[in-house]
């Protein structure tokens, strides 16, 4: 399914980090693996030194793996340069990181994060780093709404993550509080329609236990950004991969975004994934 990811590096430690996210899953994947770095005019020097060295280590730490890397680097609006690249590539994703701003804008306005995700013609995942040293998850939490869209997707990427770790994927449904539903650990089994999984999720865990790794189920009842917050710190996971939110701006200014309450008070590093590969 990806066959060329690029990851957006910049003078910012988290955007090594998340670069190296994707050079794992790049290698899982068997992918090229492009690193870029689009300075903004009137970047000062030191900024931009500071990308380079983070380019150099990504580009050795590529070569040293096996993994096939190109490097670009180039001048002028970050987001226009790097649409430029993915388009003229046939790039299939794209990592870019979160920076401190992001996370505190209301729905990403004007941010080089939300930009990239509403204008890039492939999937993007954008990576929220709390930890810097933890970068090789074990444990990784995977909170799922009853509707998954791009469910094929979504199970790919999740199963490549875990596979290029040798992570344990902790599949995780919060319900509405209103609705009574079994309550801690769950045994992935046949029955689990009974006790009162949506279907989706059946299906998500379906198709993920076909790449044979490690995994398991929680189900809970509450608000959602408590409900995953709490299991993600309780548990003490290192990851956790969510799906981008699909309402519209109304919607989130009405009954809020859980996915933007999460990307504030995650306790541990996450990625928010934006699909565009057709199931």
């Amino acid at each position: 399914m990806y066959k060329k990811i690029l990851s957006a590096v910049n003078e910012h430690l988290n955007s090594e980090v998340s670069a190296r996210y994707a050079l794992h899953l790049a290698r899982a994947c068997r992918a090229k693996f492009y690193i870029s770095f689009i300075a903004d005019s009137g970047m000062p020097q030191s900024g931009i030194d500071k990308a380079g060295k983070a380019m150099k280590r990504l580009f050795a730490e590529a070569r040293k793996l096996g993994v096939q890397v190109e490097s670009i680097t180039g001048v002028g609006d970050p987001v226009r340069e790097i649409d430029r690249i993915v388009r003229h590539e046939g790039v299939n994703l794209v990592f870019a990181s979160t920076r401190r701003e992001d996370v505190e804008k209301r729905f990403y306005a004007g941010t080089v994060a939300r930009r990239l995700s509403l204008r890039l013609p492939c999937s993007v995942a954008l990576v929220r780093v709390v930890h810097m040293g933890k970068i090789h998850p074990h444990k990784i939490l995977v909170p799922l709404k009853a509707r998954i869209n791009r469910m094929k997707e979504r199970v790919f990427f999740t199963a490549r993550m875990a596979e290029a770790f040798n992570a344990k994927v902790y599949v995780f449904h919060c319900t509405e509080p209103i609705v009574k539903f079994f309550h801690g650990e769950i045994h992935l089994t046949p029955v689990q329609r009974e006790a009162g999984l949506p279907g989706d999720i059946s299906d998500f865990i379906e198709h993920i236990r076909k790449y044979r790794i490690e995994l398991e189920g929680r189900l809970s009842s509450g608000a959602a950004l408590r409900s995953i917050t709490i299991e993600a710190a309780s548990k003490r996971h290192d990851l956790i991969i969510m799906g981008a939110s699909e309402r519209s701006l109304l919607a989130s200014i009405l009954k809020g975004n859980p996915v933007e309450d999460v990307l504030r008070e995650t306790p541990c590093n996450l990625i928010i994934l934006k699909p565009r590969h057709e199931d």
